[in-house]
């Protein structure tokens, strides 16, 4: 009885085992079928992976085409070298002949020839007739594929406007970076077959997968009227040995700016180059900062006080407040007190007694503080907010700084008092002529931008690019006015260096002093505009700690007047023979 229950236990084992096997048989069975027949492709894939080399090709970039069609950013073809372990047969006359051909170190080509690695990159960047060269001596292992390198035909012309690309080919600073999506295009490859030891198969040639190339960016930038405005701000420089000049011209009816000068610049093609008379022995880090400090546009990355130009915004808001009216008059003895502060008018001996319109003609500071403490800080903080002023004013570059601008609460009489007249709080350039061209455009806030439209390879527009406006910042009324009384500036006042023959032109002089005042250093500017009862264009020129005579209505009016003389007629703009028009500032006329 016991021997027969031994044998039926182990029968049970047996079965138990039989079927747990053949599950196993099935189940690996089914297993094999679903990876021969329903897996077969992924998994033949991957085995062509295993013996599959892919070299990329990059992509011709996006060309950047001026207002005119000049072509401002362009591709050079180039060649990337690279070598490929296993294929070499030679490895010295390899390393001896990329030695010589690419002017490099012995320690280095040697190093990556030796690597064991499906493919090392040697050099990028190598002109064409070198990468030929390379070619023609047929070397097992030495592949040498072209590609493209960003060529900019103007070299530093509009430098930190236009921006450069790095080794990749992606866009660093400037143009190139913001438009990045529509310039860079999408690389192509090149598969080659190798067996198990990595050689080419010959006889299975190659697969390439061509890349597509970049769109177009047409940009507002006349490259005539920057490269005149660059010589401009060269010869002011250099005449009076500033640290520094910026021009800056935009249309103020929507925004495009026609150029943009940040002086010093520097080459385009050639942008890592640490400028003459840097010191030797500097580490990476520091070389990279003097590097940054080269490619910074002051124009949209820093702010200053911008000084007497800032009366065109204050004259604005107390003029569309109801604050001041062209008819007020104002006592000038050459200063004027505000709470303990003496703060004193460029004339010392004052302007004696004058309305409003000789106190603008005049760069009346004690004038300005009257208006300023008769706006209010509430009112004017409303008038900052809604002419834009205390938001960036979103142009297409990177990097803008904002207004640094004291907070209300922290405003007394004093502070109002000097940012009435444009002192004690900072703003950027573009900020400044953005926001002057929207108050006398008629009143509509534009963004400043220099990008107009995309188009493709084939010429075919892909889009348009919109920058918004913002309608009705102040009333026609008010933009006409002083429009007017800035005509008048021109014509008979502080701004007369600025005027040019047959034309009307509207603008304002500053004088800045930098910070802290003691050192000295000051900054002349002035902004002009023309036709003055219709603005086509305005323009801003900055100087920089100007050595001897300091002041914008002699530094920098006279270099808008310069400029002006030339581009107006260019532009298209008419002469006109008749004087300033008293009927421009609501008066009856004669």
């Amino acid at each position: 009885m016991f021997s027969n229950n031994n044998k039926i236990f182990h029968r049970k084992k047996i079965l138990i085992v039989f079927f747990l096997c053949t599950g196993a048989l099935l189940f690996l069975f089914g297993r094999l079928v679903y990876l021969m027949v329903w897996r077969a492709d992924h998994y033949s894939r991957l085995a062509d992976q295993l013996h599959e080399r892919e070299r990329s090709i990059k992509a011709q970039r996006g060309r950047i085409l001026d207002s005119n069609g000049t072509v401002l950013a362009d591709n050079k073809t180039v060649c990337t070298i690279s070598v490929i372990h296993n294929q070499i047969e030679d490895p010295g006359q390899v390393v001896e002949m990329l030695c010589r051909e690419l002017g490099l170190t012995e320690e280095y080509v040697k190093t990556r020839v030796e690597k064991y690695t499906s493919l090392e990159r040697i050099k990028s960047n190598v002109d064409k007739a070198t990468g030929d060269r390379i070619r023609e001596y047929d070397l097992a292992g030495v592949k040498v594929d072209e590609d493209y390198k960003r060529y900019y035909p103007f070299g530093e012309l509009a430098s930190k406007v236009m921006g450069f690309t790095g080794g990749d080919n992606q866009g660093i600073i400037g143009l190139e970076v913001i438009y990045e999506k529509y310039l860079q295009g999408q690389p192509g490859n090149i598969l080659t077959i190798t067996d198990a030891k990595g050689l080419e198969i010959e006889a299975a040639g190659e697969r390439r997968q061509e890349p597509t190339a970049g769109n177009d960016l047409h940009i507002s930038l006349d490259m005539n009227i920057q490269a005149y405005a660059t010589q401009l701000a060269k010869q002011a420089m250099a005449t009076k040995q500033a640290d520094g000049v910026s021009i800056l011209v935009m249309n103020p009816q929507n925004g495009e700016i026609m150029a943009m000068v940040d002086l010093p610049e520097f080459d385009l093609n050639a942008p890592y180059e640490l400028p003459e008379g840097t010191p030797q022995g500097l580490t990476a880090k520091e070389e990279q900062n003097i590097l940054n400090a080269v490619w910074r546009n002051g124009c949209i990355n820093d702010t200053y006080e911008p000084g007497s130009t800032f009366k065109i915004i204050t004259a604005a808001a107390g003029l569309e407040s109801g604050s001041v009216s062209v008819s007020n008059t104002f006592h000038c003895p050459g200063y004027i007190v505000v709470d303990d502060r003496r703060i004193r008018c460029a004339k010392v001996t004052g302007h004696g007694t004058q309305d409003f319109v000789h106190a603008t003609m005049n760069s009346c500071n004690p004038a300005f503080v009257t208006i300023g403490l008769n706006i209010g800080v509430d009112t004017f903080f409303d008038y900052f907010q809604k002419f834009g002023l205390l938001k960036k004013t979103g142009v297409d570059l990177p990097g803008e700084a904002g207004t640094i601008m004291h907070k209300p609460e922290n405003m007394g009489n004093v502070e109002l008092a000097t940012v009435s007249f444009g002192q004690s709080f900072q703003i950027t350039p573009i900020q400044l002529l953005a926001t002057a061209a929207s108050i006398l455009n008629g009143g509509n806030r534009v963004t400043p931008h220099f990008g107009v439209r995309v188009t493709g390879p084939d010429g075919a527009t892909v889009e348009e690019l919109d920058y918004p406006v913002t309608e009705r910042i102040l009333s026609e009324e008010t933009s006409q006015t002083l429009r007017g009384i800035l005509e008048l500036v021109v014509a008979e006042g502080t701004g007369k260096n600025g005027k040019v023959e047959g034309f009307h032109i509207g603008g304002k002089t500053a004088t800045s002093q930098t910070l802290p005042r003691q050192n000295g250093v000051y900054i002349a500017s002035f902004l002009g505009f023309a036709p003055a009862q219709d603005p086509q264009v305005i323009a801003l020129a900055i100087v920089h700690n100007p050595k001897g005579v300091y002041y914008g209505g002699q530094i920098a009016a006279p270099v808008i007047r310069q400029l002006y003389e030339n581009i107006l007629p260019y532009l298209g703009i008419q002469k006109e023979e008749t004087q300033p028009s008293a009927a421009a500032l609501g008066k009856p006329a004669g």
